[in-house]
């Protein structure tokens, strides 16, 4: 990818200058997150995990690289497919900054999610 970088962020933490764009990518909004305080470019929800995937990894972290495996197939799906293209593009040439509530984002939906869109 040219350009730009993709960097995975807690939603919780206070906002950077050197955040670039920022997109929430849960389904879910983050408990006691005002939109305010989110600071949010866009919330990217058709990009996130299934329920019953989201459901069954319960972020184990020993579950975490059948997960990704698993939520980059679902990456494939034409909704989600789309959503993925969106992301390339708002990173192709300007920092894109991930956010995700899980107390862990380095094992989030979110981390792969960077991965994915730095490849």
């Amino acid at each position: 990818m040219a350009g730009g970088r993709v960097q995975v962020r807690r939603i919780y933490e206070d906002p950077e200058p050197g955040d670039g764009t920022r997109v929430l990518v849960d389904r879910l909004w983050p408990r006691g997150m005002s939109k305010a305080r989110a600071a949010l470019d866009e919330w990217c929800k058709n990009v996130a995990p299934s329920d019953e995937l989201r459901k069954w990894y319960g972020h184990d972290p020993d579950r975490f690289e059948e997960f990704g495996r698993r939520y980059r197939r679902e990456l494939e799906d034409p909704q989600r497919a789309e959503a993925v293209a969106h992301l390339r593009g708002l990173a192709k040439d300007r920092q894109l900054t991930l956010l995700t509530a899980t107390k862990r984002p380095e094992i989030s939906e979110a981390a792969v999610l960077a991965t994915v869109l730095q490849s």
